[in-house]
């Protein structure tokens, strides 16, 4: 028996980091799942190495409405429900508000903020006709607290903690649990990047910051994901859940 016995799920960004873990953990856990992304090939390639029938691959823009429209129409076409949402696409690029271009700003704020919105948007009446679901927003510690060179993903994670709020006061008559997930600092491509938030020596300075002295790995994300999209959390909404090893505790940061 899984925690996501019976539940389908619609994971955006997820053929690579943290949404091919939560994808991967989700299945592991009995769940369904369609996931989309526009990195085609290592989309294709995670879908490849899950059992047959228990997931599906599509290609999702998320700043398009009508791609949301299409990964829902999959999603009910294919397995016949959608109980859950995990709005998990994101970018990041480190710049400072002098030297960033507005192109660059606007980019993050359209995929980070904007495709969150209109994902919750389009699960609305789905969820609202199966008696509810849950969706599952994921932000960061960025949404608590701003960081020089992250003025764009800043605004953007605080606006996904902000949509979450709204959305659990409007949703919660329909059955529909929102929540929030805010990451610290964790091992994927993205953050590690050139255009990510760490190289080695801020790396270093950021992990002795913290209690928890290490970078956290994708799977213990994935679990807080899963733990909030099962019944395990049926009185949750509106909330934010922090997984930052404790960076958010004290003036370490």
């Amino acid at each position: 028996m899984g925690r996501l016995d019976g539940k389908v799920a619609l994971i955006t960004g997820g053929a690579r980091g943290m949404g091919k873990s939560h994808v991967r953990h989700f299945v592991a856990e009995g769940a369904r799942v369609v996931f989309g992304d526009v990195l085609d090939d290592k989309g294709t390639a995670v879908a490849a190495g899950l059992p047959p029938g228990s997931c599906r691959y599509v290609r999702h823009d998320v700043t398009s409405e009508a791609g949301w429209a299409a990964a829902v129409s999959t999603a009910l076409d294919t397995f016949g429900a959608l109980d859950v949402l995990v709005n998990n696409a994101g970018v990041l690029k480190f710049g400072s508000i002098a030297e960033m271009p507005l192109a660059d700003f606007r980019r993050i704020l359209e995929i980070n903020a904007v495709g969150c919105w209109l994902g919750m948007k389009a699960v609305i009446d789905p969820m609202t006709a199966a008696g509810g679901g849950s969706i599952i927003n994921i932000s960061s510690i960025e949404g608590f607290t701003g960081a020089a060179g992250l003025s764009a993903y800043s605004a953007s994670k605080f606006a996904v903690r902000g949509m979450t709020k709204a959305a659990a006061q409007e949703l919660g008559r329909f059955g529909i649990r929102v929540n929030s997930v805010h990451p610290g600092g964790v091992l994927t491509s993205m953050t590690l990047s050139g255009n990510g938030t760490f190289d080695q020596a801020s790396g270093e300075a950021f992990v002795t910051s913290m209690p928890l002295a290490r970078f956290a790995k994708p799977i213990e994300i994935s679990r807080l994901v899963g733990f909030l999209a099962s019944d395990d959390s049926s009185y949750s909404t509106g909330s934010e859940f922090t997984a930052d090893g404790g960076v958010l505790s004290g003036p370490g940061y």
